[in-house]
């Protein structure tokens, strides 16, 4: 600082005050210091300048799996976002374990970013999300919600959609319809009791039951996978739900990922679309339409979710008052050739 100040003929604290961009100094001054910075080379230390200001200008984002295009879709709405306020971003992927989001947490809090963004991996283990709302960090979720936790979730709403898709399916004659999720739970019930939290999961569940109820008919619980690729692999599910006496003439994969181990699968099996099984999945990714026939889909603004996390998040930051409300987003059915009518001779060819 003080070789920046000689070169600009300029005092430490005018240099100070025009690097680190506060307090009152001319345009002519600040323009000698920068130019005085950049034949220096200056860089300025960023830990010292948070601890000068109270502001690191980053965001923490914890994901469960960068790998699912939902997640880095969203993580590039929170980039923009944040770079267009000056913010960095500070991105750890947690494998959907919560312990390791605890650490996560962790990790952030003690390096001192001035927000967080976090897609939680469980609504019964939040700890350490209460610990951050407690030291006075702002926090936003990401895709999921945590109920009493008092801070805002940037979300699609997926029931009114999730009904919408599987009536679709019911009224093209299929009744034995497979739901696989990488969620994890227990056993799942068709019960309104039933909780699993406040999350897309649970919306597209308790669409899927209203759709059926609405009909009339019984939801099929044995074709409702949860947990899926922890322990069993995807492939195996797929296969049993395609076999025993009644087999499921449709599945829907939960997220992109899921759906390309089930379309995977279905090729190494030989089974065409939808003329052995109909198909669906949740989010729309470039893919889904080059695919033969084009794969029906429950699409969602990813992009401006994570854009609006961002947003939330920032507002706090920056003095502006935050509401503990969902920042709630449409969904909806976009219908393309992945759906046929049931192939009820399906047993005989797996």
């Amino acid at each position: 600082m003080a070789d920046v100040a000689r070169e600009a003929k300029v005092s430490k604290a005018q240099a100070a005050r025009a690097l680190g961009d506060y307090g009152a100094v001319s345009d002519e001054v600040r323009s000698r210091v920068l130019a005085a910075a950049a034949t220096l080379e200056y860089r300025p230390n960023e830990l010292a300048r948070s601890m000068n200001t109270g502001r690191s200008k980053t965001l923490g984002v914890v994901v469960g799996d960068i790998e699912n295009p939902f997640f880095s879709l969203a993580m590039r709405g929170i980039s923009d976002t944040a770079k267009a306020q000056g913010f960095d971003v500070i991105l750890i992927n947690t494998g959907e374990d919560v312990i390791a989001e605890a650490e996560a947490v962790r990790v952030l809090l003690d390096k001192r970013v001035d927000g967080m963004i976090v897609a939680p991996a469980s609504q019964l283990s939040t700890r350490h999300l209460h610990d951050v709302v407690e030291s006075g960090r702002p926090l936003v979720l990401l895709d999921r919600q945590i109920p009493g936790l008092g801070v805002p979730a940037a979300m699609a709403k997926m029931d009114d959609t999730a009904y919408e898709a599987v009536t679709h399916l019911i009224d093209t004659g299929h009744t034995r319809i497979g739901y696989i999720s990488t969620l994890e739970a227990g056993n799942w019930s068709s019960s309104p009791e039933t909780d699993l939290g406040s999350n897309p999961v649970s919306e597209r569940l308790a669409g899927m039951r209203r759709a059926f109820h609405t009909a009339g008919m019984p939801i099929p619980e044995d074709l409702i996978r949860l947990s899926a690729g922890k322990p069993q692999p995807i492939h195996e599910i797929v296969q049993e739900l395609l076999s025993g006496p009644s087999p499921a003439t449709a599945i829907v994969a939960s997220d992109s990922l899921i759906a390309l181990d089930v379309l995977h699968t279905l090729q190494n099996l030989n089974l065409s679309i939808p003329d052995d099984v109909s198909f669906m999945m949740y989010d729309d990714m470039p893919w889904a339409q080059l695919m033969r026939p084009p794969i029906t889909v429950v699409a969602q603004p990813v992009y401006d979710i994570g854009a609006a996390t961002a947003e939330a998040l920032l507002a706090q930051i920056l003095g502006q008052p935050a509401k503990p409300e969902s920042l709630l987003f449409p969904s909806k059915l976009v219908k393309r050739g992945s759906i046929g009518v049931p192939n009820t001779r399906l047993r005989t060819l797996v």
